[in-house]
């Protein structure tokens, strides 16, 4: 059995149904995208990700051989941020400006280059668990895949982190500043629809990077949500994401302001 098919130009193949053994397989191991839900849910992620693997293409890196248990572990994550975005063909425009899954054995080292203010250019390599290019395709760490299958209370998907980057981009480069649809948080125009996004996630950051440089640089309390989204507003959106959709009660906790904003960005029933 086979789920991936190839596109042929703009010819789409159905969805082929995810057998019940390998679905609940992979509820099992991943338990977040289940947990808080209810069967009504798990049907529609599950429909969703018939309809992603139907669109995909998976490239395993460096000999790796993507089966359909990891195809269908990404899609499923991938497809938990469109959980209720409407019908399958609707939700997943979200995610029409690309094709291809590139998934890694582990980390990958991409060769960097920077210019300062100086011009001189500075060229470094970077590890990476993950990668999404605007309007191309996403890179994956496989290691870092299954690791977020055991994280605990971590609140940490590295699929949940790639594929906001791609909603993210879908204004416009990733800035933290994702579409938001009219009328949002009782906006009558997209100009006021941003500023009442950014008046609650942009504070809610700052507060972060603050405990972040106070548990960095001296030695205050680690923080719960990973360091690494106190780099910019474009890194803490799928940081704080990836919390969100895999520890819920966690994340009010700790980011109150935060958990409606989300709610309404993602649609989330009351």
């Amino acid at each position: 059995m086979k789920l991936r098919q190839r596109l042929a130009g703009l010819w789409r193949p159905a969805p082929r149904p995810i057998p019940d053994t390998l679905w609940a397989e992979t509820l099992r191991r991943w338990a977040f995208l289940s947990e808080d839900r209810g069967p009504a849910d798990w049907v529609r992620l599950r429909t969703l990700a018939e309809a992603f693997l139907a669109r995909k293409q998976f490239h395993g890196a460096h000999g790796l051989e993507v089966t359909d248990a990891m195809a269908t572990a990404i899609a499923a994550q991938a497809c938990l941020p469109l959980l209720h975005f409407g019908a399958p063909a609707q939700a997943l425009r979200w995610y029409d400006d690309f094709v291809v899954i590139v998934v890694q054995p582990g980390e990958a080292v991409a060769q960097r280059e920077v210019t300062d203010e100086a011009g001189i250019v500075h060229r470094y390599r970077e590890a990476l668990v993950g990668e999404a290019m605007e309007r191309g395709p996403v890179m994956l760490s496989w290691a870092d895949i299954e690791a977020s299958a055991s994280s605990g209370e971590a609140g940490y998907s590295v699929v949940i982190h790639e594929f906001i980057h791609k909603i993210d981009m879908r204004a416009g480069g990733a800035d933290g500043l994702p579409p938001l649809p009219p009328g949002f948080m009782g906006s009558q125009s997209a100009r006021e629809a941003r500023t009442a996004w950014l008046s609650v996630i942009e504070p809610a950051y700052e507060n972060f990077r603050e405990k972040v440089i106070m548990a960095e640089r001296f030695g205050g309390a680690p923080t719960w949500l990973d360091p690494y989204g106190a780099q910019s507003l474009s890194e803490f959106l799928p940081v704080a994401c990836e919390a969100y959709f895999t520890r819920r009660r966690r994340f009010g906790a700790e980011f109150p302001t935060l958990l409606p904003l989300f709610d309404r960005f993602f649609n989330r029933p009351d």
